[in-house]
């Protein structure tokens, strides 16, 4: 077996690859580039399972990175198990074929509970008096006490929310270097985010650069380790990032049409999605639409269709032709066109939005919220206000972060869609010679599974 670690670069895409003098344009320029068609939706989960399956997600069953829980009546996004995953993952190939197989997933998602060897993940502490204070989970136990004692604790705070920074992609990395000197995987995938934040929160040149270079310098330490090592290196990405013009509020449309069932607390507006006729589950540039009566269904495949900003309105037939007919999915899977993205905004006046709306709280909201990674610009003194709440917070008192804003139009980028530029593809990047890399030939989503195991089982004349 030959060692290999698969590195996950968020974002990266051809858009990107201008930049001459960067280290990872000159290693890639080296190397079989593919671009890969993006798989629907191409979204974190969906992508990610995708390539550790090698199925579909009508096989796998992650249709975006959260869905309806029809027995429970509540929409949920970002859980962690591995058993929500369908279908036998990598690692159970892999050790099928050789007992003495090991794996290492860092941060790659549905973490927690599979059959790898060794895996952290972002798990932070919810304690009682309110606080949440950042954290990882690992496998095993102990695996995350050892890494903290040498990185310090995993800083969850610029991994997701406004305070999101290199920090975070580089404590990731310096973890993976670790594992793999304690362990010595044969297989090691490793999940570097930080494009991701970057390039749906700007669209300023400059600023996209700068983060390239920060991203450089930690790609390049990982490239000399692993290569120091005799690891062969696998570089891809999961979607690329296109530019945005502005959101689209499809709930706010279910709901101008009567379709939204809503309930008041404390002067604030809740979805019950158990109780509405139709809502939607928006997760960047997809929507699952469940509608509990069916005999709209025609009408609503009309309403969103005839809308400028949607491109496709799947309902049960036309979503096995994108491989998302599955009993998780909703019973209208829409996409937005290449330049916008969908909110999970149901609210018409922002004083009736609820109290989740203005925090980093990805567990409560019913759909994705990348404004998350801002502060509402509109509030004078944000530092003050920040140091102040938390200051609040750990002296016992109950206190809300609600520092995000409301204004979705801060949003530059977004993925998820398929019918995209091909520059927005997502890329594979290896040295296997028997890559394809004709302009017109792309690979599929699913056959990123079988070129990872091929890496791993390939004879030394072969790699």
């Amino acid at each position: 077996m030959n060692k290999t670690v698969v590195i996950n670069i968020v974002g990266l895409s051809s858009a990107l690859l201008k930049h001459k003098e960067l280290f990872l344009t000159q290693w890639i320029k080296k190397r079989n580039v593919s671009k890969i068609k993006p798989v629907l939706p191409a979204v974190t989960c969906a992508a990610q399972s995708t390539y550790l399956t090698g199925k579909w997600p009508n096989e796998h069953g992650i249709i975006a990175n959260g869905w309806y829980f029809k027995e429970q009546s509540e929409v949920m996004l970002w859980k962690q198990s591995n058993h929500l995953v369908e279908a036998p993952k990598i690692w159970d190939v892999a050790k099928s074929k050789n007992a003495a197989f090991t794996s290492s997933n860092m941060f790659w998602w549905y973490n927690m509970y599979s059959n790898a060897d060794y895996n952290v993940t972002p798990r932070p502490q919810y304690r009682a008096d309110g606080q949440k204070k950042p954290d990882c989970y690992s496998k095993p136990g102990e695996l995350r006490d050892q890494l903290q004692s040498k990185l310090g604790t995993f800083p969850l705070f610029h991994f997701w929310g406004p305070n999101t920074s290199i920090k975070a992609t580089k404590w990731i990395a310096d973890a993976s270097k670790l594992v793999f000197e304690w362990h010595q995987p044969t297989l090691q995938l490793i999940y570097l985010p930080h494009l991701d934040y970057v390039l749906q929160k700007t669209n300023e040149e400059q600023t996209i650069l700068k983060n390239l270079q920060e991203l450089d310098v930690v790609f390049k330490d990982l490239v000399a380790f692993y290569e120091a090592n005799n690891v062969e290196i696998i570089v891809l990405s999961e979607y690329g990032i296109a530019p945005v013009k502005a959101p689209f509020h499809i709930n706010r449309l279910l709901r101008e049409n009567n379709l939204l069932q809503i309930r008041e607390e404390n002067g604030l507006e809740l979805l019950d999605a158990g109780e509405s006729a139709a809502f939607a589950v928006s997760d960047h540039q997809i929507a699952h639409v469940y509608v509990k009566d069916k005999s709209k269904i025609d009408f609503l495949k009309k309403l969103l269709a005839d809308c400028p900003e949607i491109d496709l309105v799947l309902d049960s037939k036309d979503q096995k032709k994108y491989h998302i007919n599955h009993k998780r999915s909703g019973d209208l899977v829409v996409v937005a066109k290449q330049d916008y993205w969908f909110t999970y905004y149901y609210w018409l006046d922002d004083k009736k939005a609820p109290d989740f709306a203005r925090n980093v709280d990805i567990h409560k909201k019913p759909g994705y919220d990348p404004v998350e990674m801002f502060t509402d610009p509109k509030k004078k003194m944000m530092t003050a206000r920040i140091i102040f709440k938390i200051l609040k917070k750990k002296l016992g008192f109950r206190s809300m972060l609600d520092i995000i804003p409301l204004d979705a139009t801060l949003v530059k980028g977004s993925h998820g869609a398929v019918n995209i530029e091909e520059d927005y593809y997502p890329l594979i990047i290896q040295n296997i010679k028997n890559v394809s890399t004709q302009k017109d030939s792309f690979l599929q989503a699913t056959d990123v599974f079988e070129l990872i195991l091929n890496q791993v089982f390939a004879k030394d004349s072969e790699v």
